[in-house]
């Protein structure tokens, strides 16, 4: 008899992981979140928290994405979607979450903004961005 760890899937160790389980649409969709925070965050560090793809600076968690079965999603936190909240009226929200459809990427500059957001959330010499 198998054990139920042996028959389930082992969780991603890294982002590459996590993405290339991925159906191609959802795939893309991340892959392109994921280069808008880097490009936000350059110093932010990729690791797998709660079983998805997550950033942290001096090891505090900062935002994460990932699919569901019917959706993409992006956690960047409560503050960065209240501070840009007109410009989130077409997405599906709730409190810290962002969810979109794979064909309907969430915009590179949208997500450069709620990260940024995030980053000065932490105040003032704790950003991650480069000057």
């Amino acid at each position: 008899m198998t054990s139920r760890r042996e028959t389930t899937r082992k969780a991603p160790r890294t982002v590459d992981e996590y993405l290339d389980r991925l159906p191609p649409g959802k795939r893309a969709a991340l892959e392109k979140l994921r280069r808008a925070i880097r490009s936000a965050a350059p110093r932010s560090e990729e690791c797998i928290c709660y079983g998805i793809p997550a950033y942290r600076v001096d090891g505090k968690f900062l935002f994460g994405f990932g699919a569901a079965a019917r959706h993409c999603a992006f956690y960047p936190g409560a503050f960065p979607l209240e501070a840009h909240r007109e410009e989130l009226g077409g997405y599906d929200t709730s409190k810290g979450t962002i969810r979109f459809p794979a064909e309907k990427p969430l915009p590179a500059a949208l997500v450069r903004k709620l990260v940024k957001s995030r980053l000065a959330e932490r105040g003032p010499g704790k950003s991650s961005s480069k000057r």
